[in-house]
């Protein structure tokens, strides 16, 4: 399979029994493992969650699933799954990788699909996303929501994922707004900067006392933080991977959506047909798999014209007129 989009998988012209099974005979049985941070961490999980009671819901197959409360657990958890049966087994989150792999190897004849990650494996699908693209049009939006030009993002654990999310919105800040300031905070360098939302609120309460009056959150439930001290202040929040818009209407922006729920149905639904494929898919704006989030909720703080500018830039994006910088492909941030 080709990077760079997947065909969507059709919607399914009948309702599928709960023991539906493959021409070879072995039942689709899906198990889901989350992320750290939990099932209903309103961000990078819930989308996961969102996307197996989609299936179960078209399809009337159950699912499983299984939250970690440390990263230890994830082996576990797939090893545990596939000596059951379990097929395919999804997961969400790069920490997952070394854990897929181990399992993977351990039981060939089990699909597995990564979310997140990527792993060149022949039971393996790798799903990721141009989280750049998205995270541009969120920067243009917030350059010109800006009021003192000074704009901040505070990120999770400092890894190049996030570099990249943070990158994408300088880019997208940059391009609307050559003279803004850009302030950027990752929370730490351990999988416990996803899970500390007091550490985010002190952050974005920093960049705030610098004149920062519009934040972009990448950082997991440490995210809930900033998008809580964004309200208490009465500044701007951007929220992330899920449409967080809901959480403080007045004060919330925006939302960058990835939709990790699509992907995690696609690939479940895709083993009922007998359509799973393995390989390495990436899926961007013109692929559907980010956007920007405009809803009742922040559709007071958008004018006219910004969502006309956001638009616009969605749309050279998708036709290649502008070509957001990947730091993933060098490790550097070009704005």
């Amino acid at each position: 399979m080709k990077r760079g989009g997947i065909r969507r998988i059709a919607a399914l012209a009948c309702a599928f029994a709960a023991t539906a099974f493959l021409a070879a005979g072995r039942p689709v049985a899906p198990a889901y493992v989350y992320a750290m941070g939990g099932k209903f961490d309103r961000s990078f999980s819930e989308a996961l969650y969102r996307g197996a009671e989609r299936f179960k819901a078209a399809t009337g197959i159950p699912y499983v699933d299984f939250e970690v409360s440390r990263e230890t657990q994830f082996e576990q958890a797939y090893r545990h799954f596939a000596s059951r049966g379990r097929n395919p087994i999804i997961g969400v989150g790069f920490s997952q990788t070394d854990a897929v792999k181990r399992v993977a190897r351990a039981f060939p004849g089990t699909k597995f699909v990564l979310i997140d990650g990527n792993i060149h494996m022949p039971n393996v699908l790798s799903v990721e996303f141009r989280e750049e693209e998205g995270s541009f049009l969120v920067g243009v939006l917030a350059a010109m929501a800006s009021k003192t030009h000074k704009i901040g993002f505070v990120g999770g654990m400092d890894v190049p994922l996030i570099r990249r999310f943070a990158c994408g919105y300088g880019q997208g800040i940059k391009y609307a707004d050559p003279k803004a300031t850009f302030l950027q905070n990752m929370t730490g360098a351990t999988p416990e900067a996803w899970t500390n939302p007091a550490r985010g609120a002190e952050i974005a309460r920093e960049q705030f006392d610098r004149g920062v009056d519009v934040v972009y959150a990448a950082a997991g439930t440490t995210g809930m933080g900033v998008l809580q001290a964004a309200a208490d202040r009465g500044k701007l929040a951007i929220g992330v991977d899920s449409n967080q818009n809901y959480m403080h209407p007045g004060t919330m922006l925006t939302s960058m959506v990835k939709r990790v729920d699509v992907a995690a149905f696609d690939a479940a639904q895709a083993e009922t047909k007998g359509t799973w494929k393995p390989g390495h898919v990436v899926l961007g704006l013109k692929d559907g798999g980010v956007d920007w989030a405009y809803d009742r909720y922040n559709k007071k703080l958008v004018t006219p014209a910004m969502k006309a500018k956001v638009d616009q830039a969605k749309a050279d994006i998708i036709s290649g007129k502008i070509k957001v910088h990947d730091y993933e492909s060098d490790g550097r941030c070009v704005y």
